[in-house]
């Protein structure tokens, strides 16, 4: 793969992972114009594609942990307090990422398939990131009522659970679809915000691990630099990403996300319908 072909694809993946405006999206756009562009040309098996997928996303999943590392040290301690039956904060943040995160493991895990076959269509994300850009705005106009974790509820980890099963259709958003589900719960912004990229780490973990399956039956992939080097350059722009998203939901809207989101969706139901634009979904 060319340097700036790697950088492009590393950059795009940690940006959008965790903004709530579709990766998936974001990546159909951006390999379709490093095609264009002729930037796009591998070396290497389907597997040590598959490797260097993989090490974007582990690249992005150490982002999260090193800027929420407070956050889940805490819910490492509240598993022992658990155990002992000492309950508290910390088990009670614990015990509401892991209710959130069962309904994606199971229903994620049972339309795999559906979604690598059936629901990749370029103009399903073009209208997926256009109505959900607006479903985003009528959350974010709900008065905030909850400002810390110990606010979640049982029933409000399950609803946001159940919402973040959507993203399994690209073009929905993980981070979008769980940030409006907390801001319709009301969550202010930064909790929202905070409590969807905490519900990244297992959800993240799990889909690499499917992936990572596929790969061990490939049987012929091994790490490359280029991997190596696409795994780096994910960790920084995601780590980048997170901290400039957060500050700025300390003292604003989501209201950029969705102009953004609204701009996007409507540039790729213009190519779709006006120029015939229809990029080769990747398997």
């Amino acid at each position: 793969m060319s340097f700036i072909y790697i950088l492009f694809l590393a950059i795009v993946q940690g940006i959008t992972e965790f903004l709530p405006i579709s990766s998936s999206a974001h990546l159909i756009l951006g390999r379709d114009l490093m095609e264009a562009l002729g930037l796009a040309a591998s070396q290497g098996t389907a597997a040590d594609q598959l490797a260097f997928d993989i090490s974007l996303h582990v690249g992005t999943l150490f982002a999260v942990i090193v800027y929420f590392w407070r956050d889940i040290a805490e819910m490492i301690l509240g598993f022992f307090d658990g155990i002992t039956g000492k309950g508290g904060q910390r088990f009670h943040l614990l015990v509401m990422v892991i209710v959130a995160t069962i309904p994606i493991v199971i229903i994620g895990f049972l339309a795999k398939d559906l979604v690598t076959h059936m629901l990749r269509s370029t103009e399903i994300i073009a209208w997926m990131t256009l109505i959900f850009a607006f479903v985003l705005w009528a959350a974010d106009r709900v008065e905030p009522t909850r400002e810390t974790t110990s606010d979640i509820t049982l029933g409000g980890a399950l609803i946001v659970g159940f919402m973040q099963c959507l993203a399994i259709v690209p073009g929905v958003s993980r981070s979008g679809i769980t940030m409006t589900a907390g801001r319709y719960l009301g969550f202010d912004r930064p909790l929202s915000a905070r409590f969807a990229l905490l519900l990244s780490v297992p959800t993240i973990a799990a889909a690499g691990m499917l992936v990572v399956f596929d790969l061990y039956e490939a049987g012929d992939a091994h790490l490359t630099a280029d991997a190596l080097v696409g795994g780096v350059l994910s960790f920084v722009s995601a780590l980048t990403a997170i901290a400039l998203m957060m500050r700025w939901l300390r003292h604003a809207s989501y209201m950029p996300f969705i102009v953004y989101r609204v701009a996007l969706g409507i540039l790729l139901l213009v190519l779709i319908y006006g120029f015939g634009w229809a990029p080769v979904q990747p398997a």
